[in-house]
């Protein structure tokens, strides 16, 4: 069963963030699914088919240096 995520009460605007939690690599695809509130598993295998391309790959690299982490 999956989980449900916890609604944030913190009052200010949500962040795009890399997470600690739900990492892989970088923790990119789990901050970005986190922000959108989706299921990290389909971020992954967007990135994954991105990859192949070089513009994917350096997208990745690029966004995982750019992005603070939580």
């Amino acid at each position: 069963m999956s989980e449900i995520p916890t609604p944030d009460y913190s009052g200010g605007p949500k962040r795009l963030h890399r997470s600690r939690n739900d990492r892989m690599i970088m923790g990119v695809c789990g901050g970005i699914a986190e922000y959108f509130n989706i299921d990290s598993i389909i971020i992954r295998i967007l990135m994954f088919l991105l990859a192949f391309s070089i513009v994917g790959l350096l997208a990745y690299i690029v966004i995982g240096l750019i992005l603070p982490e939580e």
